[in-house]
């Protein structure tokens, strides 16, 4: 459908465009050039269209929220001013790998895939192949192709690289079947089980539903006379050959909440808030948080599919905008010792996609509840509370995946150490939150176990695969709430303690008889479990400074 209109901008003369808008979806628009002021020069013209141009692309965002009804037959019109396309995919850490493809070739593969070096699965975050090789790629197999699928529900632009068009990918076998470590896949899995039963995850935080929220450190970049400009390869240059105490705090000092320090890197602050607008990830919430250089940001509400997709592009809008300022950002669970760590807290709730209702709410409040903390909670929400408290032993690779994450779960630094749960409960690992303290419409679990260094896909796929089994089960709550006041380690505290490495969560999560296995099948098991136990060894041949320091003299 095509509509003619004249608007004006920022003082510009009037201009006619014509809005192409394809699907109900997306919205293109074409300069006609018909200027009705003949004496502007061409100067103030293109000044004035700067203005033009901003407000074109705020509309062409807003306009295209939600691309759910692309089509491949849109996608000729939506691309005929690109000559390029950005694809990428979520490895099994979390971290996007991807490609520029010619305008050419993303046309010609939107419907079918293309291959995609399977590599991305036989190989660490630093690119390093596996020491024991896992199946789905490996020498044996050539490190064969997989095919990447292109989701076209997915589409936004990239801001901070010329508006270039951009989708998310998951990868399949040759034979059409999800590749089974496919973080994207694995998560679709765990949501095609409730959508069975009528039902939808939400994630996020608006009408009670939930958030992903992530808290960071950040560090201001070491100068680099080579670079064109100061970024994160400049600061893993500075690390090869200094401590990373070397490294200095972007401020200093504990200031959470804090309306001022913005105000210190407002350009930057800023930038990233507006950046994560236009890319679709948008911050409900965002400040200052305890520790030196930490901001935390807490993204807005939406499906669980799409909640994921915006979690890893967060960071991914983050590290960009911030290499620009000379700032590197740090998602690592532990970056300091003596200080708080970095979270990754989700929430959670289930509801009905006809009424939206919140499945998660009693309708009137229960006086034979076994709790006080669940009075209001509704049947369904206690047999899905149980289902987490029962499997979280059994999943901890994925909610602390690195050696680091467990430096985080410790005491007296608000992070969760046992398994426990209760009614707004900051030091519980699930945290519930209903009324009295919450409107019901806003009842929702927030799981406070995993850090910022984990993959949200697999975080979210394991909170509803868990939950999801306890309500399939009817499960009953096996303990008690934390009592009011108390920190973990108290009378009321009955759970159980989480793993305290990653090789003793690794060792219960590949069990013979492992709730991981129950809920995710074997074949994902294995590959996560082999993908940790690389990281363990490493770890396990790593000379630290730590050791080096300790010995040199000593012994």
């Amino acid at each position: 459908m095509l509509q003619e209109g004249t608007i004006s901008a920022a003082g510009c003369p009037a201009l006619t465009l014509i809005f192409g808008q394809q699907s109900g979806c997306v919205c293109n628009l074409r300069l006609v050039g018909d200027i009705h002021n003949k004496d502007i020069s061409p100067l103030s013209f293109r000044l004035k269209l700067r203005f033009l141009n901003l407000w074109i692309f705020e509309l062409n965002m807003a306009i295209s929220d939600d691309p759910t009804a692309l089509t491949l037959e849109d996608l000729p019109e939506l691309l005929k001013n690109d000559t390029s396309v950005k694809l990428a995919g979520c490895d099994i850490d979390g971290i996007l790998r991807g490609k520029l493809v010619s305008k050419k070739k993303f046309l010609s593969i939107a419907s079918s895939g293309f291959g995609f070096c399977s590599v991305i699965f036989g190989w660490d975050m630093h690119d390093q192949t596996y020491f024991k090789e896992l199946k789905i790629s490996n020498k044996e197999n050539g490190y064969r192709d997989l095919t990447a699928q292109i989701d076209l529900a997915s589409y936004r632009r990239i801001p901070w690289e010329n508006n270039v068009p951009f989708f998310l990918v998951s990868f399949y076998e040759p034979e059409g079947q999800s590749v089974s470590a496919c973080p994207r896949s694995v998560l679709g899995r765990a949501v095609e089980k409730i959508q069975a039963k009528g039902m939808s995850a939400m994630a996020g935080a608006d009408h009670g539903f939930c958030i992903a929220e992530y808290e960071f450190y950040q560090f201001k970049s070491p100068s680099d006379p080579t670079a064109s400009e100061r970024n994160s390869s400049s600061t893993a240059k500075f690390l090869q050959e200094n401590p990373p105490s070397a490294l200095p705090s972007l401020t200093e000092g504990m200031f959470g909440y804090s309306v001022t320090r913005p105000v210190h890197n407002q350009d930057y602050y800023y930038g990233v808030y507006k950046a994560c607008e236009e890319f679709r990830c948008n911050i409900e919430g965002w400040h200052t948080e305890s520790g030196p250089g930490v901001f935390e940001a807490a993204l807005e509400f939406g499906e669980i599919r799409g909640m994921a997709d915006r979690a890893a592009l967060f960071k991914l809008t983050v590290k960009s905008i911030a290499s620009k300022f000379g700032i590197t950002p740090c998602f690592m669970a532990k970056p300091r010792q003596n200080l708080p760590g970095n979270s990754g807290h989700m929430h959670i709730s289930l509801c009905d996609p006809e009424t939206n209702q919140n499945l998660f709410a009693r309708s009137e409040p229960d006086p034979n509840a076994p709790y006080e903390d669940i009075k209001h909670l509704s049947d369904l929400g206690r047999h899905f509370l149980a289902g987490l408290i029962e499997g979280l032993p059994y999943v901890m690779p994925i909610f602390a995946p690195t050696i680091n994450s467990y430096k985080r779960l410790v005491e007296n630094f608000w992070a969760p150490v046992t398994v426990s749960w209760g009614l707004e409960h900051r030091a519980a690992s699930i945290r519930l939150i209903a009324p009295p303290t919450a409107s019901p419409k806003s009842t929702r679990f927030e799981v406070r176990v995993p850090g910022a260094d984990t993959n949200p896909y697999l975080v979210l796929a394991t909170i509803l695969a868990l939950g999801w089994r306890g309500v399939e089960k009817k499960l009953e709550i096996p303990i008690p709430p934390l009592g009011k006041g108390e920190d973990v380690g108290g009378a009321s505290d009955k759970g159980v303690r989480l793993a305290k490495s990653l090789r003793e969560a690794t060792d219960t999560f590949k069990s013979k008889d492992s709730i991981a296995r129950e809920v995710f099948g074997d074949d994902f098991v294995d590959h996560f479990a082999g993908t940790r136990e690389h990281e363990l060894r490493l770890w396990d041949e790593a000379v630290t400074d730590w050791e080096f320091k300790r010995y040199i003299e000593t012994v």
